[in-house]
């Protein structure tokens, strides 16, 4: 999968908040589907689904356990997507400079 194709399957699989909170549960260590999927009132296969759309999008890894396949958060994609927006950080600080400029001057028009 190139960066492109990595860079759409990371934000398809975003899309979804039941998806962000299985990687914010992860981000504190990893989990079987039984436990990612107790505090959702769906069906495990409907979480499993969830799983392998982020399994696909490279964003989690499943062990083997015993009988057990534990879910870890994979980084690597997060770190793609912070990458790609930081193209566009430039853009925000200038707005936020802007912004900082005119209430500036509005404190001090009102101080007057």
């Amino acid at each position: 999968m190139d960066s492109s194709d990595q860079l759409d399957a990371t934000f398809s699989a975003l899309a979804h908040p039941t998806r962000r909170a299985i990687l914010a549960r992860l981000a504190k260590g990893k989990a079987t589907v039984n436990t990612l999927a107790e505090p959702f009132e769906m069906s495990l296969p409907a979480i499993s689904k969830h799983i392998r759309v982020l399994e696909n999008a490279g964003l989690i890894k499943r062990g083997r356990d015993a009988q057990f396949r534990p879910c870890t958060l994979e980084t690597q994609p997060l770190e793609a997507i912070a990458h790609w927006t930081d193209q566009y950080r430039h853009i925000w600080d200038a707005r936020f400079d802007a912004m900082d400029r005119i209430l500036s001057n509005m404190k001090d028009a009102s101080n007057d």
